[in-house]
Order: C-alpha cells, then sequence, then structure tokens
C-alpha cells in the first residue's frame, strides 16, 4: 500500500469542497484537498517517487507501484503564468517523501483572485482503492491524508 501524505500545512476539506468540477467530480480521480496556511511555504512530495509532471502549480510523483499523486496548488492558478511559484526541483527527478517541491505563497494566490485550495488526487485509480481519506482537521506537511491499495 502507499501512503500519501500531506504536502503542505493546512485543513483538509476533502475534494467535493473543491471550487472547481472536474476536481469535485473526482474526474481526474479520488483524494482529498487542503486548504493551505496562508503564507509563505514549501510544498513537499506526498511519495518517495519520480517526478513524472512539473509546472509551477502543479506537479505529479509516480511511486515504485506506479501510482501517480497529483498535488494541484490553487484552482486556475495555471493562470498566473508561473508568476509567485518557485520550482525546486526538475521533471525527471527522484524524490523522497518530504522532500522540497515548489515554494509559494498562497495568500498572494489569493490576492490575485484565485482559490489557494490544493487538490491531492490518486491519478488513474478508483474510489475504493483508497483508505482513510481525511475530509477535516487540521494537517501538518507530513501527516497521512490516504492510503492506497
Amino acid at each position: 500500500m502507499t501512503s500519501v501524505t500531506s504536502p503542505l500545512a493546512g485543513r483538509a476539506i476533502g475534494l467535493a469542497a473543491v471550487p472547481d468540477p472536474v476536481f469535485s467530480g473526482a474526474m481526474v480521480g479520488p483524494g482529498t484537498a487542503i486548504d493551505p496556511a496562508r503564507e509563505p511555504s514549501e510544498v513537499v512530495s506526498p511519495v518517495d517517487g519520480v517526478v513524472i509532471s512539473l509546472h509551477p502549480h502543479a506537479f505529479v510523483v509516480v511511486d515504485e507501484h506506479g501510482h501517480g499523486v497529483l498535488t494541484h496548488l490553487g484552482i486556475d492558478t495555471v493562470q498566473l503564468n508561473g508568476a509567485g511559484f518557485e520550482l525546486l526541483v526538475s521533471k525527471g527527478d527522484t524524490v523522497v517523501r518530504g522532500q522540497s517541491m515548489v515554494r509559494w505563497n498562497p495568500a498572494a494566490v489569493e490576492a490575485a483572485g484565485k482559490s489557494p485550495i490544493c487538490p491531492v488526487v490518486a491519478l488513474e485509480a478508483t474510489a475504493d482503492s483508497l483508505s482513510d481519506v481525511r475530509e477535516d482537521g487540521e494537517v501538518k506537511a507530513g501527516d497521512e491524508l490516504f492510503g492506497w491499495q
């Protein structure tokens, strides 16, 4: 089983609360979402693996079981064209859980008129392959969000 941990500190709110139908409808996959602390922070990898997709506002890490975990920093943040995001790794890098991936400021994202809510999604998974999904309560970076069979 893959343990997927929180890439940032904040409050777990569940995918249904994400203000974007693609995520709230679990069209990209099941998972949860984090309403982040409004302070500059470094977003960390939720699993050990290889960075297969990397954008200023989103990244995917695939673990040894072939599980791809998408971390999406804010909603519609692609429209910021990378402003306010600093990449700390490169596509193709092997990373470990808890390693810093992106530096950003959720308060600046919010000030730019975007939601800073961060979906954390199990790509190409079925809802019943996830267990113990956190959908409420405060989380710190590294706290478990869900298990993936």
